[in-house]
């Protein structure tokens, strides 16, 4: 037995690759992640405008941070958007990633169109959805009073402009995910079917019994990919509402651009940018450790 698990343990140091392997990311990583984030901790304890030489003044700013009800309250509506963009997008991308998994020609070509969104920029997404979104000449004016809106003015109330947002996110974000389930529901070996269906099982049987535990690993991916990614919306948030009406959808990106690039607070704006990099890390630490995605050994979905 001793002779055997050495033999295993040999086999897995050999399969490993080097640590020389993981240079060419490190670098890659350290010169356009660590070093601009070292320059930003750097930055969050100066007061700078931009122009000129940063002025050290401590921890003025992460003083100004804690106390600020306009931040905690961008922070606040970060969290919503993330979990209302989770739980719409996560159970569209998974049926449609499922049902694009067929191999019939007709889900093929749905599919194909289907992932236009992919290769649009985020920009020319924002700009298209703002215009169906008018009060006056858009989309918005038709469907407005079906929908609890006589006037149209969809993004003209809080409830409507937090809904607006998370169908846009939704409609450029969803075609990305549906991709990752569709490629891993082909990985799932068709004898587990084979053997339900001598079973009797159904489809949806089939689907909670199987597909779902056999999906596991990427419903973590994508969470922690959907979870991460809508603590730095702002390109869409920023031309479809502009952060209204008020401030309901004043999201903490947004919140970090008006205090650097508007008010020329460039420290403060740091401080910011770390709070949102300490909190995106921390969510994704979090979602991996007790997800047991760690302690995936496979390269199968659940084998």
């Amino acid at each position: 037995m001793t002779a055997a698990r050495a033999a295993v343990a040999g086999t897995d140091r050999a399969a490993r690759p080097g640590v020389l392997w993981i240079v060419p990311a490190a670098l890659f990583f350290g010169v356009f992640a660590g070093v601009p984030l070292l320059l930003t901790a750097v930055l969050s304890f100066t007061q700078w405008n931009g122009l000129g030489t940063p002025k050290f003044n401590g921890l003025a700013n992460w003083h100004r941070m804690l106390s600020d009800d306009a931040v905690w309250e961008s922070l606040r509506i970060s969290l919503v958007f993330m979990v209302l963009c989770w739980l719409v997008q996560t159970p569209l991308s998974l049926l449609l990633g499922v049902w694009a998994a067929g191999r019939e020609l007709n889900r093929a070509v749905l599919s194909s169109i289907f992932f236009l969104p992919l290769l649009m920029s985020t920009a020319a997404i924002a700009i298209t959805w703002r215009v169906l979104l008018d009060p006056n000449f858009g989309l918005a004016a038709t469907i407005g009073p079906y929908i609890g809106f006589p006037d149209g003015n969809i993004v003209g109330s809080q409830r409507g402009a937090v809904a607006a947002i998370v169908v846009v996110i939704a409609w450029q974000f969803v075609p990305f995910h549906t991709l990752l389930y569709q490629g891993a529901a082909r990985q799932i070996p068709q004898m587990l079917y084979d053997a339900a269906l001598i079973d009797g099982a159904s489809r949806v049987r089939q689907f909670w019994h199987i597909t779902l535990p056999q999906l596991r690993h990427t419903i973590v991916t994508s969470s922690v990919l959907m979870l991460v990614g809508s603590l730095t919306y702002f390109e869409t948030i920023l031309i479809v509402t502009n952060g209204g009406p008020g401030t309901a959808t004043m999201v903490l990106p947004q919140r970090m651009y008006l205090s650097g690039f508007q008010s020329f607070q460039m420290g403060y704006a740091s401080v910011i940018a770390l709070v949102l990099a300490a909190l995106g890390t921390a969510l994704s630490l979090l979602i991996v450790r007790f997800s047991g995605f760690g302690k995936m050994r496979s390269t199968l979905e659940g084998i």
